[in-house]
């Protein structure tokens, strides 16, 4: 008979004594328990006593989280955090430099706890914590243990960031701006920097004051990889709390430095493998600087503007150069406006009279206008064969340039995600991006280019414009999702990309849908089914016992601290807990927490999820709800709460979630699956059938035969 669900088996453990187990009433107040323990092993002052986990971040057990506490469970007799509180508050006050030392390392594991923060910020530690650094006496170890203590302490959200005092964040800032100075002090300092900017629009001021982009880009460049993720994360949150006009000028500053290209050849294309934080830094750094061009993009053209005016000018005199020269006395103003009407529709203007009428859509607004010019300006030889080729043709079937371009800048800026916030935990960047100046810009010239190549190939008129417009939009995604690795290396492959290779995919993907279509063939597929999605819920569990390494978020900042979960090989316990940067796959032994299949109730997704409704959560990015899921176990109130690294990951561990709940598996990765496997199937049956279409109605069966006389006689062959 199954224990009550108020009453776990747990054994507690003392230095020097044989360990206690117990059968824990969840019911009994906590310090009720704890008497019992003390008299137990004859401990006096049970008041003075708590316990805390055995193994992994060694929680105190309160109250409020001993519901977590689970069978089996080993839990140890230690000093209860308000005492332990009181004596490193002592300690770190010490003359003795070693007691001293070794007080700020434990105070720096045990802030980690919730409880014992909260004990030793009553008592008025971090002001010690701050002397210690203003005083400017500690180095080394000891200020190594002083920066991680605070940095935990302050994790907990019980003081806010603008309570530091100046001479504080000036101490932290020389940290990072000294050369001689330990690495590991200069990532906690960058650290602390990080977590300050975003809380206050003073605290940015100060930070971007006292710590120069050129003390970044250095850091940047060091050898040791996490100083160098450190500086990123410090960079991007500067970014972030910058004003559109201050992001521009940092933008301008680090473009001046050739950040990129450090990027690309020293982070990028480095010895070693691009860790996750690093990839979501470089996304978000990606994503600024294409959101610069995003007010241009939402500006309309002003026909009123001598500067866009201009511009707008400056395509027509480079594109008919010789006509344009002709002196101003020749023409009159009649024939002069009439000339430039006629120049501006054969540059591919819909309203060639007043062709500002075209700019003023918005988006792409003046975006479209700088690409054209740039286009002009930077490649004119390729500018101008476009213009004249199609502008002398007679057959109706020129490709209109301005048109294109303003209809081509939107499609750019609608697969790059121009003026779309940063999502929180994507990491998806293109390598290509760092290898170029101009990118934006760039990609353009190329894909303007494209599409006259498709508008010639598909023989197009302007009736067909919406058709070229969409094949080259496909073009253009089926290349971005090869992640070239250079704009060159793009330019090769979706050239090679031609109209005629779009046909084949189509037709390809078309024929695939029509045979799967037949009714003979439908109803293989039902009969296929069953077999096929046990193997992707075997495919589900095997990806549950690998494990998945996922990242903290809270509503501050993007978390640093990671925890690993995985399923155990008999599909009975889920393991969990935290773990280092660059533990790949921690072993089940490693992870203390754990919760029994058995125990789950319901898996909940989404805004569903309590971790997405905290109220202190702040707005919500739209990716973190996408990627939110929980497991409820025990009482509904008690969940293990997620965020996936990707969508990817949330589909198969939520499929894999809902196997082990016995429930239909949900996620559309689960459906693409099924179609993928389903498809290489009827491939595999169908092969003898190939070229043979196949009838709707199965052929009549024959009938019955009048005698059976022309079966075979195998006893007279015997003989």
């Amino acid at each position: 008979m199954p224990p009550p669900k108020d009453v776990v088996k747990i054994a507690i453990q003392m230095v020097g004594a044989i360990p206690q187990l117990i059968e824990l009433q969840q019911t009994k107040p906590l310090a009720s328990v704890l008497k019992d323990v003390c008299d137990a092993w004859s401990l006096p002052n049970a008041e003075r006593y708590a316990l805390q986990y055995a193994d992994g971040r060694q929680t105190y057990i309160t109250e409020s989280n001993r519901r977590d506490i689970k069978n089996g469970s080993i839990l140890r007799l230690t000093t209860s955090p308000d005492q332990e509180a009181e004596r490193l508050y002592i300690g770190i006050q010490s003359k003795n430099v070693d007691v001293k030392t070794d007080s700020l390392k434990k105070l720096a594991s045990l802030s980690q706890d919730v409880t014992f923060a909260q004990e030793f910020i009553s008592r008025n530690g971090l002001k010690q914590i701050y002397s210690i650094v203003e005083e400017g006496n500690a180095a080394g170890e000891m200020l190594a243990h002083t920066l991680k203590a605070f940095t935990e302490l302050m994790e907990h959200d019980f003081v806010s960031w603008e309570n530091l005092s100046t001479v504080f964040i000036k101490k932290i800032v020389s940290y990072v701006n000294m050369n001689a100075v330990d690495a590991s002090i200069q990532q906690l300092s960058l650290s602390i920097l990080e977590n300050m900017v975003p809380t206050s629009r003073l605290l940015f001021e100060v930070v971007k004051k006292e710590v120069t982009l050129d003390r970044l880009l250095t850091h940047l460049q060091a050898t040791n990889a996490q100083l160098q993720l450190k500086a990123m994360a410090l960079l991007i949150a500067l970014l972030l709390s910058a004003t559109d006009a201050e992001r521009r000028d940092m933008m301008d500053y680090l473009r001046e430095k050739n950040i990129r290209q450090f990027i690309h050849k020293n982070i990028i294309h480095s010895c070693e493998p691009l860790g996750d934080e690093m990839a979501h830094y470089l996304y978000v750094l990606q994503s600024v600087s294409l959101n610069l061009c995003e007010h241009r993009m939402k500006m309309s053209m002003d026909p009123y503007s001598q500067e866009q005016r201009d511009l707008l000018q400056s395509l027509r005199q480079t594109a008919f150069e010789s006509e344009s020269e002709v002196p101003a006395g020749t023409f009159s103003t009649e024939r002069r406006r009439s000339l430039c009407a006629k120049e501006f529709r054969k540059l591919g203007f819909m309203n060639n009279s007043n062709p500002a009428e075209d700019l003023r859509r918005a988006p792409p607004g003046l975006l479209a206008l700088d690409n054209m010019v740039y286009f002009s300006r930077n490649t004119p030889n390729a500018y101008s064969r476009f213009v004249l080729e199609n502008s002398s043709r007679e057959d109706k079937h020129e490709c209109p340039f301005a048109r294109s371009s303003i209809q081509l800048t939107l499609i750019l800026c609608e697969i790059l995600h121009i003026g779309e916030p940063c999502s929180e935990t994507a990491q998806a960047f293109y390598p290509m991006f760092f290898g170029q100046d101009h990118f934006f810009e760039e990609l353009f010239c190329i894909c303007i280019q494209l599409v006259n190549k498709t508008w010639k190939e598909m023989r197009a008129t302007q009736e067909d414009f919406d058709k070229v417009m969409q094949v080259v939009r496909e073009q253009i995604t089926r290349t971005l999702s090869l992640k070239p690795t250079s704009l060159e290396l793009f330019k090769t492959r979706v050239n090679a990309l031609n109209y005629s290779e779009i046909l084949k995919l189509r037709q390809t993907e078309r024929l695939h849908q029509e045979e799967t279509l037949a009714v003979p063939v439908l109803e293989l597929r039902e009969k296929l089914k069953p077999e096929l999605l046990e193997l992707i819920r075997q495919q589900r569990l095997l990806h549950l016992c690998e494990g998945t390494l996922f990242r903290k978020i809270s509503s501050r900042r993007r978390q640093d601290k990671l925890w690993y979960c995985r399923l155990s090989p008999n599909h009975k316990v889920l393991h969990y807990g935290d773990v280092e940067e660059g533990v790949q796959s921690p072993p089940i032994e490693s992870l203390p927490e754990k919760i029994p299949v058995a125990d789950m109730k319901m898996l909940l997704v989404g805004k569903e999820c309590p971790h997405t409704k905290e109220k202190n959560s702040g707005k919500q990015n739209k990716d973190v709800l996408e990627l939110a899921f929980s497991i409820v176990h025990d009482v509904e109130e008690y969940c293990l709460n997620f965020v996936a690294p990707t969508r990817y990951e949330f589909c198969l561990w939520t499929d894999g979630l809902n196997v082990l709940l016995g429930k239909e598996m949900t996620s559309e990765r689960t459906q693409t699956d099924l179609d993928v496997l389903l498809s290489m199937e009827l491939k595999l049956r169908l092969l003898d059938l190939e070229n043979i279409s196949i009838p709707d109605n199965p052929p009549p069966i024959p009938k019955p035969p009048s005698n059976l006389n022309f079966c075979y006689d195998f006893s007279h062959a015997e003989q």
